[in-house]
Order: C-alpha cells, then structure tokens, then sequence
C-alpha cells in the first residue's frame, strides 16, 4: 500500500497546480466551467489535463426558452443548400444525444448542423445529465457532475419520501339525464407523477386555478403534449381509452371532470403524489395553572406551513387523514405551599381543553436598503383560538406569559457594491502624448462582478500619457514618424482578426484617406460574424452578439505635408487625430435605468435592470447604435415580492 500511495504521489508531482475556473457556459439552467493544468515532465503525464463542474445551477426564466431550441434557431438565417428553414431542435436522440441535430418546421428534413451542442446542454428533456464537450455527463439532483443521487417521489433530493402521500383511487360515472357532466377528482397544488385512464365512451377535461385565482378550462380534444398554467400535460385519446400524465410539479389547482358521451358507463382511475404542506407541531408545556400550592402545565399542538414556516390556522392539518393531532401532555407544578401570610393563589383562567393565547405576526416588510445595512419591520398581536378553530385578537397582556417577538430586526448587512479600478495599461504610444486605459469594475460584497454601483462615482477608464520621447527632428527636417503611433498599434491588433466559431468583431480594410495631403479621415465598415463549422461558411450576426469593445469605423489620417513643407501638426490637428474618437466614446454610454415589474405578485420573484444608451451632456436616450464602443453592463437581476402568498 506504501508502494502505491507513493506512485500516486510521483504521478501527481508531475502535473503543475490546477488553474482557475472558467467562465460559466450558461448564465442559468445549468452549465459547465472548467480548470486546466500542465504537465511539468517531458514524458507523457498519467490523467487528465482538464476537469469540470457545474454552475448557474439556478432556474432560467419561463420566456427564456429552450437552450437546444435557441441553438437551432441560431441557423434560421443561414442558407442550408440553398435555402433558409426554420429550425426546431431534434431531442432525446438514443445514439448521440449531445449532437445538435435540427428539423426543418412543416418538412422531414433532419440536418446535424453542428457535432457537438454548447456545454451545459442537457442530453434529454426529462434528465439533468448535460453535455460536455460532446460527451453526455451524469449529474445528480444535487446538480453534481458524477453524483448518483436522484429526487424521491415527492420531488426532494435525496430525500425519504415524508413529504408528500400516494393518492389512488377510481371514479365511476353515474349517468343522470340532467347531468351533463361530473368532477372525478380534485388534484392540489404542487402534486407530481399524475396518471389518470379513461375506460369508455365519455372524454376527460381540465379546469384549473392558479393561487392567484384566475381560472382556465381545457377540452382535451386531441393528443398531444399541452402546456396548462406552465405545467407540461401528455394527452393520448384513443377510440375507447383515454390516458392523461402530468409529471409535475403542478402549478395551480387541478380538477379532472368527465364530460358524458353515451349510454355506457365509464371508469377512471387515478394516482398521483400529494405534498403533504401543513403538519401538527407540539408546543412546549404553557406556564403553570397556580402560582403555589399546586397547579397543572401542558403542552399543545399547533398546525404548522412547511412552505411559509408559519403557524396556521388547524383546519388545514385536518386536511390530510394521516395528520393526527398529538394529544396534550399534563404535569403538575408549583407544588409547594402558598406563603401563610397572604395565603394567595393565582389561577390561570385557562383548562385543558383550551390552549392559551399565542403572539402571532404578519410577514416582515421589504428591507428599508438593499445593501449597507437596513431594517424590517413587521406586527405583534396576541390572539386566541376557539374550540372551532376561530381566531380572534385579545389583550395583550394575554400573552405576556411569552416573550413578544421582536417587531424590528437589521438586514441586508453585507456592504454595496464597490467599484474596483485595475492597473493602468501601457501608454498607446512610444513617443510623445496618448492614451492609457484600465479595467474598472463594479465588486459585490462576494468579490463577484455584478451592477449596481453608481455611474457618477465611476473612476474614469482611460486618461493622457505622456512619453518623455521626442517624437520629431528639427522642423525643417521631415518628422520620424509620419504616421500616428496609435495608428502602428492598431494595425497590429487587427493582424489577429480572423472569423471564429466565437462572434467576433471583423473590420474590414480601411478606406483611402479624405485628403491627399495634411490631416484627413479615413473609415471602415466593421461587422459582427461567425464561422458555422458544418458548412465551413461565414455569418453575419446583430453587433451585440460579439462581446468586447467593438473595433473604431473611423480615424484620423496624414498623408504627408501640403505643398512641399515640413509637417507640424497645429493644435487643431492634434485635437482632430488624437481627441475626435475620444470625444465620441465619452459622449455616449450604457447606464442602468431602473427595474422593470416583479415577475410575481408574492412568494418571490425577480426584476431586470433596464439599460439604455443615454448622451452624458443633455443625459437623453440616445440610439443604441451610438454606444457600440462601449461595453454594455451585465445582466443585472435582483429579488422582489418576497412575502409569502396567502393560503389557500
């Protein structure tokens, strides 16, 4: 064993340290980042040089649609022999499931228009296993890549199935003449793995109701897969037999209703997996009955929301026949005698059968700041609960047998968002005046690059330089350089623009300069394009599909003194050649114009940042067109409607 323990340690010895983490594929859904190493012999290293992980494991939003979809529709505007199609992704394919193979919309032409889907792909519709690097890779509930660790019948990972019951039954119809149709059962919010089949000649149909209470009705008419009130619904409707599957989990209320068709009866039967959402809690002994000379303690039970971890009301425990209410527990004391001086003893006014008052509070509000610290505030009041269930506010001091809940508590402690200047570049020329520039971005409280931060307070990216080089000779003599230093760097950095699998910005060659002698201007046209590996052919895409700051379509040109004179450039020119671009960059930029709606009214949702292109003097919308030099800011979302929805 030391034999081997040791060869593990010499093989690994061989490898340089791991680097760091990629970038994420995918910004939610699920996708993959990845970490290298080297190999530091010069023989062959035993293992892998890469490894992976998953990230953004976080839910994409219901209008982002499909991710393999989005990588089909990605071709509509390329011609495929000749001609444009509408793509729609091909899924579940047994062979290669990681490959991204299309079918044209209203024809049977099916095309692999690319090897290999983007990572984090899943490899099938009902499975969390992804593609990476072509190669479909197991991931567990827990969204770990190998992890063999699956969801239990109630929806938990890893869990013991505690949470939720098997309901199965079978309905039979009862055909009257004034009778049209009947309900054949009513399946709650939240339940999965549903399966109804419809023996006979009558149809199946759908009413739903979400928790916001809007209503809808669905006929059912033919097969299909639908989607209800964003939940997915397989229909199969055959001539005798009709069978009704929805994996789950609901998002509204279900209730499945017969609609007679003939004189024959018809019989359903059904089976589904309810979450069990409310459960008894037993209390801990209330204050003794008697201040001395012996009294009585006991405990209670009290109906408990798992979801909004909140007392409520106990008819919602009753709900479910297995939920069965813990009888109280009784203890005597205060046993010893009361003082002889005054002989007083206090009674508490409350027996065995009727729990005592209970503090009971109303849902914290939004915090006062959303970073730096803030508060929240919510309501204490003491109620009492009748031997029917009712509840009804008493006087406090009802309830001072308990400590009162704080109405006030801190949030949102962690510090703002910070913005964090790089080290400043090399300065863009080796002579004379240019420019140097530098990263600055906006910091979480994490150390994560995120928005937020306040424009007005942004260090500023790029600032003057000065190389105490001198840039000409004698003026009667011609200058050293006849061309701009900015211009030489330029023309190195577009030496590596070659069309990728990546968007990339491809500028073109630049025009002639406008003037045949003095200071002019030169433009080019620069365009955003992509190389498609299964045609090995060229597309051109929108502009904000490459990423990065977008090459100048304009500069300043010198083509040499006018007129036979030494050149020397006039403030005028300096300001044309080296300011005019600059001017135009810090006029227009993107900045964050509020949130858009909370996507829901309660129980959680999100709002996205809106971001426009705005000139910096008037601060009025410009078109987006004009901040093209400049990067456009994250994504930036951000919680909302926190409370909890009403019970139902």
């Amino acid at each position: 064993s030391s034999r081997t323990a040791r060869s593990e340690e010499d093989r690994d010895s061989l490898w340089d340290a791991w680097g760091s983490w990629s970038e994420c594929s995918r910004t939610c859904g699920g996708g993959a980042s990845y970490s290298l190493r080297r190999c530091l012999s010069s023989k062959t290293c035993e293992g892998r040089n890469i490894r992976y992980r998953t990230c953004s494991n976080v839910d994409c939003p219901p209008e982002a649609g499909d991710f393999r979809a989005q990588q089909c529709s990605a071709h509509n505007d390329v011609k495929y022999q000749g001609q444009l199609y509408e793509w729609l992704p091909v899924s579940n394919d047994p062979d290669n499931p990681c490959s991204l193979k299309c079918q044209a919309r209203g024809a049977a032409l099916v095309v692999e228009l690319a090897p290999k889907v983007l990572d984090g792909t899943r490899c099938y519709t009902e499975s969390l296993d992804m593609c990476i690097s072509g190669l479909c890779q197991i991931v567990g509930c827990d969204r770990q890549l190998g992890s063999a660790v699956k969801e239990d019948n109630c929806g938990v990972c890893n869990g013991d199935g505690s949470t939720c019951r098997l309901v199965r039954g079978q309905y039979k119809s009862q055909l009257s003449a004034n009778k049209l149709d009947d309900t054949v059962v009513a399946i709650p919010y939240g339940s999965r793995q549903v399966r109804l089949v419809l023996k006979g000649p009558d149809h199946l149909y759908l009413e739903t109701k979400t928790l916001q209470g809007v209503k809808s009705e669905n006929s059912l008419s033919s097969t299909g897969s639908f989607l209800v009130d964003n939940s997915s619904i397989d229909f199969q409707k055959f001539p005798d037999k009709e069978i009704l599957r929805i994996s789950g989990p609901l998002t509204a209320d279900f209730t499945i209703k017969i609609r007679y068709a003939g004189a024959a009866d018809s019989s359903v039967q059904f089976i589904f997996y309810q979450p069990i959402i409310h459960r008894w809690r037993e209390t801990d002994f209330f204050p003794c009955s008697a201040s001395c000379g012996g009294g009585y303690q006991l405990t209670s039970a009290e109906c408990f929301d798992l979801r909004s971890n909140r007392v409520v009301a106990d008819q919602y425990c009753h709900y479910y026949p297995e939920n069965i209410k813990p009888k109280p527990k009784l203890q005597e004391c205060n046993l010893d005698p009361c003082p002889a001086s005054d002989g007083y003893k206090q009674i508490m006014p409350y027996d065995l059968y009727h729990p005592l008052p209970r503090w009971e509070s109303t849902p914290w509000t939004a915090c006062s700041s959303s970073c730096g610290g803030g508060i929240q505030s919510r309501s204490i009041s003491c109620v009492e609960e009748d031997m029917q269930g009712h509840i009804s506010p008493v006087e406090e001091w009802k309830c001072m047998y308990t400590p009162k809940m704080p109405v006030v508590q801190p949030c949102n402690i962690f510090d703002c968002p910070k913005w964090l200047a790089q080290e400043w570049s090399p300065c863009t020329v080796t002579c004379g005046q240019g420019l140097r520039y530098r990263v600055v971005l906006c910091i979480d409280h994490r150390g994560m690059h995120t928005g937020g931060c306040s424009p007005k307070t942004k260090p500023h990216i790029k600032e003057e330089c000065i190389v105490p080089t001198p840039c000409y000779k004698p003026k009667e003599k011609l200058p050293v350089e006849a061309k701009l230093p900015w211009y030489k760097q330029a023309q190195e950095l577009e030496e590596g623009a070659v069309v990728s699998e990546e968007p990339s910005f491809i500028p073109e060659a630049w025009s002639t300069c406008s003037v045949t002698c003095g200071v002019g201007s030169q433009v080019r046209l620069v365009k955003c394009q992509v190389l498609l590996s299964f045609s090995q052919s060229v597309a051109d895409l929108p502009i904000d599909e490459c990423e990065g700051p977008k090459p100048v379509s304009q500069r300043g040109c010198y083509s040499g003194p006018c007129s036979g004179e030494a050149a020397e450039y006039t403030p005028e020119e300096t300001e044309l050649l080296y300011g005019s671009l600059q001017e135009f960059d810090e006029l227009y930029d993107w900045e964050y114009e509020g949130f858009t709606e909370c996507s829901e009214s309660c129980g959680g949702g999100v709002q996205e940042a809106v971001v426009t292109c705005l000139n910096k003097q008037t601060r009025e919308t410009a078109d987006e067109t004009l901040c093209v030099t400049s990067r456009r800011p994250p994504q930036l979302l951000k919680a909302c409607s926190l409370d909890p929805c009403p019970p139902r």
